[in-house]
């Protein structure tokens, strides 16, 4: 695979942090088993013989349908070297041939001749791309799907609804900080507003069959969800709170407060809380 010198990085988070990459790797095996495994819910996989996986990270969905699959060739791309480092090591570890990474900014074109993949899939974007750019991303999308080829985005209609009042304002914080620099569609930062812009978007690009579905993964405590989604929280906590004061969202006494609380609220043995995010994909016309 060739790769791109990256241009300027939108993630909102440092993707070269080792404790950003370590997080994502928990956040996907999770997220792959409550959508009921990587390729849950689209056509027979016997069709597919390319697949592409954008935003990648540590290539953890990449890897699953690679050890699944060993006839279809799958690739990931992100603009993270240190993830697509690891990924590649991984793929190498676990003899996977048919899996291959490479260093891609999907807000630029991508280097990918017209017409080659059977799937496309993308997850959690929102911190990826702003609003502005989604249109452009999925027409480049378009381009490289072959016709009659899929895309899937994959993407959150929150981070975790809960009975943490801390929590439940750390996340208000994230929201608003991803409004004000220019992410999501929501109207007014009070909500992640993307998902039911998707099956328009995909219509307007001209795709057919827009279908979604609804996961949901609960992480109150006792149950088997909950060490998984406190370690993430626990990562992405530190990681935005300076975020939060950068902007003028919380001082630095509040956001360091606030993080502390919900630590302690998540710990509680009543605490209740359940993740919501929806997959919406479409199929380009045939040509």
């Amino acid at each position: 695979m060739t790769t791109d010198t990256p241009g300027e990085n939108t993630y909102v988070l440092d993707s070269e942090s080792p404790a950003e990459m370590a997080r994502l790797i928990n956040l996907d095996r999770i997220t792959t088993k409550a959508m009921g495994g990587p390729l849950a819910g689209l056509p027979d996989p016997s069709t597919f013989h390319y697949i592409l996986d954008l935003a990648c990270g540590p290539g953890g969905w990449v890897l699953d349908v690679a050890f699944d699959h060993p006839d279809i060739e799958v690739a990931g791309v992100d603009i993270s070297k240190i993830m697509i480092d690891y990924a590649n090591a991984r793929a190498r570890t676990q003899k996977l041939p048919n899996a291959s990474f490479g260093i891609m900014d999907i807000t630029q074109p991508l280097d990918f001749s017209d017409n080659t993949f059977d799937l496309i899939n993308a997850r959690f974007l929102a911190g990826v791309l702003r609003r502005d750019a989604w249109t452009q991303f999925i027409v480049e999308c378009t381009r490289i799907l072959r016709p009659g080829g899929i895309l899937r985005l994959t993407e959150p209609i929150d981070t975790g609804v809960s009975n943490s009042p801390a929590l439940e304002r750390l996340q208000a914080l994230g929201r608003q900080m991803l409004w004000r620099a220019g992410y999501t569609f929501s109207v007014d930062g009070f909500a992640y507003g993307l998902t039911h812009m998707l099956p328009r978007l995909l219509r307007e690009a001209g795709y057919h069959n827009i279908q979604h579905r609804a996961h949901a993964l609960e992480f109150s405590a006792g149950t088997e969800g909950w060490i998984d989604v406190y370690q993430n929280w626990l990562v992405l906590l530190e990681l935005t709170k300076g975020l939060y004061v950068k902007m003028g969202l919380a001082t630095q006494e509040d956001a360091d407060n606030l993080h502390q609380q919900a630590i302690i609220e998540m710990q509680q043995n009543t605490f209740c809380g359940m993740w919501h995010f929806m997959s919406v994909w479409g199929q380009k016309p045939q040509e």
